[in-house]
């Protein structure tokens, strides 16, 4: 955006004049506005009318002034709404109780409801903006430019015009527009945003990292590696921001019953004012339209329609501040009645840092020659186990000697090494091609090579368990959760990983298809109202997160498609944060149910109170305004969640 006095470009940093204007904006928008003025106004002629001794014409004439100053806006937000076909809302109630108050003499009274009524609208709206700053902070994360890297010039532009493979500078105290690879220089980032986590995290040459880190105090030259849509830092914010869109079944069952319920008291209360005058001799319509008013009143679902919602929103919210990212507040409320967890191990469970423990060749080669075949073989491979047997290669490859390279789902690689075939992979792949192995019992993965369809060796690779891992199980068995893991992994190496964690149940060497069979097979035994969840990691592992109840993904080292298709990402990679995932569902699930018990509570003993007379408007003021107060400040706590 030009600025026409300066002449400026504010598209990537804003100038001085931009910053006064943006000063001076700020000041004239925090001025009181008209609606403010009118409602102080109103509140003083109420005061006015209330304090000071007035004939009737006086009183009437002040009250009115002060009423249509406070609650002309919501009559005409009522009128609004019904012109819409939305006719029994909240506004509705307010405006046709209040008038019928002026109409019967209840001057005072009429003007008190939309007084309070507006006064509590303010305090939610404060509770509202309190309850989203834990998310709107995230919006900070959000970076304003990148510098972009060309020869030997650096300028500033949007992220959006960053292509893969371009080179940017992040100086110290900026924020990283982008995923990438660092290239030159090291230093520490700020990664609380993401994570939740306070401790720094160090980078130098060849390490990968995210977008919405902040640079602390190196100077990174970084190549990039996604675009800036399909960067971390947006994904965070997409899912944030989409996550009211899934709502709980609660919030449905909420919005239905408004819809159901509020007509249902407004006939009741025609019903009311119409139904003993006529039938009772003694009746006065006078006293029967007074408490059918106050039933309008008290009878409002405000309480429930708005603290319901905010609620789920506090939940999500409280969660996204320790590193768990929540796509809907159905998911926050599914975890509430988890049965089942299912997790992958590698990567999951363990670090996914391979190491090669152990090299066996057969067939007269050496070591040497075993792991140079293996390495060849793995040459285009992401998987980690494959980057762990290049890394104990060693050596510099040439993919010239590297053709036909063919990689099978779950099995492992064939490919032409120097003009021999060659197979690397697990015992699947080697009867998918008829190679006779022999007995092996060992600890670890076991990758077995073969050249020209001959058994040459095999090599063990060992994965160390994460470090919360054992806690994270122990934790959810505290809870009655039945833990189980499902792995491509062999299967010795899967029980011993399960032994070692006390995993309930293990199923081992499972290709990406039958982990989703084994996954049916785990929801087929449920209860009914009960809920598996699945926690992986890798690309192999998006089907049966898409299948589970509820997915979760390790939002850091997983890959781009796990996290896709899961419903919860965790940006710390710590399994124990599916502890802090479902003790916030459960904290949120009880305040949902303490403000629904408690509102109906009190509104049903008010509009008992009001049918037999017993409740004035002051009363039913209480149970509407007040009760719905109560309940949002308590909705409030679900974003408080306590340090583990």
């Amino acid at each position: 955006m030009k600025n026409a006095k300066q002449g400026c470009d504010c598209s990537t940093s804003p100038c001085a004049a931009c910053e006064r204007e943006k000063n001076e904006f700020e000041k004239y928008i925090s001025k009181p506005d008209a609606d403010k003025i009118a409602f102080i106004a109103g509140a003083l002629l109420f005061v006015i009318g209330i304090l000071f001794p007035l004939p009737k014409a006086g009183k009437f004439l002040i009250f009115l002034s002060s009423y249509i100053l406070i609650g002309g806006k919501i009559i005409v937000r009522a009128v609004q709404h019904i012109a819409k076909g939305q006719v029994f809302d909240e506004n509705f109630l307010m405006g046709v109780a209040t008038i019928g108050a002026f109409c019967i003499g209840e001057f005072a009274e009429g003007v008190a409801v939309m007084l309070f009524y507006r006064i509590g609208e303010f305090l939610e709206g404060k509770a509202v903006d309190h309850s989203r700053k834990s998310i709107s902070t995230l919006m900070d994360i959000r970076p304003d430019y990148a510098n972009l890297k060309t020869g030997d010039e650096v300028c500033k532009v949007s992220p959006a015009d960053v292509n893969v493979g371009d080179f940017i500078i992040i100086r110290p105290g900026e924020k990283i527009p982008l995923d990438g690879t660092v290239t030159d220089g090291s230093s520490f980032l700020d990664t609380s945003a993401l994570t939740g986590e306070p401790v720094p995290r160090r980078v130098e040459r060849g390490s990968e990292i995210l977008s919405g880190s902040v640079n602390q105090n190196g100077l990174l030259t970084v190549k990039v590696s996604k675009k800036f849509g399909e960067s971390t830092v947006t994904k965070i914010l997409d899912l944030v921001q989409n996550a009211a869109s899934h709502k709980a079944p609660t919030e449905n069952f909420i919005t239905k019953f408004a819809k159901i319920y509020t007509p249902a008291v407004v006939f009741a209360a025609v019903a009311l004012a119409l139904i003993p005058p006529l039938a009772v001799p003694e009746a006065h319509f006078s006293d029967w339209i007074n408490r059918a008013l106050t039933f309008l009143v008290v009878s409002c679902p405000c309480a429930l329609v708005i603290s319901i919602p905010l609620s789920f929103f506090g939940g999500i919210g409280g969660a996204s501040k320790k590193g768990i990212l929540i796509k809907g507040s159905n998911y926050l409320e599914a975890l509430n009645n988890v049965d089942t967890v299912v997790f992958d191990k590698t990567g999951t469970l363990t670090k996914g840092t391979f190491k090669v423990t152990k090299v066996q060749p057969s067939s007269g080669l050496s070591d040497e020659q075993l792991i140079y075949l293996a390495a060849y073989a793995e040459l285009y491979s992401n998987h980690p186990i494959a980057a762990s047997i290049r890394e104990a290669y060693g050596e510099k490859t040439d993919s010239n000697r590297v053709s036909d390279y063919n990689e099978i789902s779950g099995e492992g690689v064939s490919v032409k090494v120097d003009g021999h075939e060659v197979l690397a992979g697990n015992r699947k792949l080697m009867s998918h091609f008829n190679v006779p192995l022999p007995d092996i019992s060992e600890n670890g993965t076991v990758v077995f090579v073969a050249a020209d369809k001959a058994f040459v060796g095999f090599i063990i690779i060992a994965d160390e368990i994460k470090g919360d891992s054992k806690t994270a199980i122990s934790r959810l068995k505290k809870y009655g959760i039945q833990t189980v893991m499902l792995t491509g992994d062999n299967k010795l190496s899967a029980e011993h990983t399960a032994g070692q964690l006390g995993i309930d149940r293990v199923c081992a060497d499972l290709l990406p298809q039958q982990k989703v069979e084994e996954m049916e097979k785990l929801e087929s035994g449920l209860s009914s109202g009960k809920k598996l969840v699945f926690v992986g990691d890798g690309i192999n592992d998006a089907p049966v997160l898409a299948r589970a109840d509820i997915g979760i993904a390790m939002g850091s080292a997983g890959s781009d498609a796990a996290i896709e298709a899961a419903d919860i990402a965790l940006m710390t990679d710590e399994p124990s944060k599916i502890i802090t995932a479902i003790t916030i569902s459960k904290k949120t699930h009880f305040i949902v149910w303490q403000n629904i018990i408690f509102a109906l509570a009190v509104k049903t003993t008010i509009l008992v109170l009001a049918a037999f007379g017993l409740a004035t408007m002051w009363e039913a003021v209480f149970g509407d305004v007040g009760v719905t107060i109560i309940a949002v400040l308590n909705s409030i706590r679900a974003s408080h969640i306590k340090k583990e």
